[in-house]
């Protein structure tokens, strides 16, 4: 299981939720767009291109009902409902879902339901073969016990659906990874497999690895350009900092870091789940 009263800690300790809303709905009386919120609600790496790019992997035709597992304050259940989607986010952060929630309600409207839900990823609320598609960005990295987290998206999944991920997964140098980190102040929460690891339990648990790709060379490059905007001196409408607060600063500059020292690498994964896989 997850420590999720620490975790939820970190993700909490810096968000301003009344504030966000209230910048929101001063700035962007209409509804802000995907685009416009972004900088608050796409805090992984490689922002609404990755997201693009991950959802690119799948069909609404053919994969209608998605599971966002760490849904964060989605950027990416609200991209993929703008694209046909049926999207549940589930996060162990309460306050998160209800942001997200807060963020969908004042937002463009959407051709298709969100749903929202407060739960671990190890014991999924759903029953057998609900979903036809599961979403992974940034989120296994705080998952300390992914085999049962993977049994779980098999047993969700129905047969045939697909799991897709956008993750960080540790480098060759992992020993030199700095923190604070959006993900962890400190090692206790960062829990990165190696690429050969994750697809490995991937493949133990019953899934068929169709592709993984590195990005680490495109994430270096978008943290590069990110870390150039944020030293002007213009305050944004939003940014990471209204979740982090003033930690961001250094995260940010720690994630540069890291992914220059190869401690943490970008992939992109593609796994199919078949019936009869072996996910106890």
């Amino acid at each position: 299981m997850t420590d999720a009263p620490r975790l939820a800690e970190h993700y909490q300790q810096g968000l301003r939720d009344a504030d966000v809303l209230a910048q929101i709905r001063s700035h962007y009386p209409a509804g802000p767009t995907l685009h416009q919120l972004a900088p608050l609600d796409q805090l992984h790496i490689g922002g609404v291109t990755a997201t693009t790019r991950l959802l690119a992997l799948l069909d609404p035709a053919l994969h209608p009902r998605v599971l966002d597992i760490g849904a964060g304050l989605g950027g990416l259940m609200r991209q993929g409902a703008a694209q046909g989607f049926q999207v549940t986010g589930l996060d162990i952060t309460h306050r998160f879902n209800a942001l997200n929630k807060a963020l969908s309600e004042l937002s463009e409207p959407h051709s298709t339901p969100l749903f929202w839900i407060t739960g671990d990823a190890t014991a999924l609320p759903f029953a057998d073969n609900t979903f036809d598609a599961l979403l992974f960005q940034h989120s296994l990295l705080n998952m300390p016990d992914a085999t049962r987290v993977f049994a779980e998206s098999h047993r969700v999944l129905r047969p045939g659906g697909q799991l897709v991920m956008h993750e960080v997964v540790s480098g060759p140098n992992v020993d030199a990874l700095r923190y604070p980190v959006p993900w962890a102040t400190e090692p206790t929460h960062s829990h990165l497999l190696s690429q050969t690891a994750l697809t490995q339990q991937l493949q133990q648990s019953g899934f068929t690895l169709e592709h993984c790709v590195d990005w680490s060379d495109i994430a270096l490059e978008w943290r590069e350009r990110q870390g150039n905007k944020e030293q002007t001196a213009q305050m944004p409408i939003l940014s990471p900092q209204w979740v982090f607060g003033e930690r961001f600063q250094e995260m940010g500059k720690n994630l540069l870091f890291n992914l220059k020292q190869q401690a943490i690498n970008l992939v992109e994964v593609k796994a199919s789940c078949y019936a009869g896989g072996d996910n106890n």
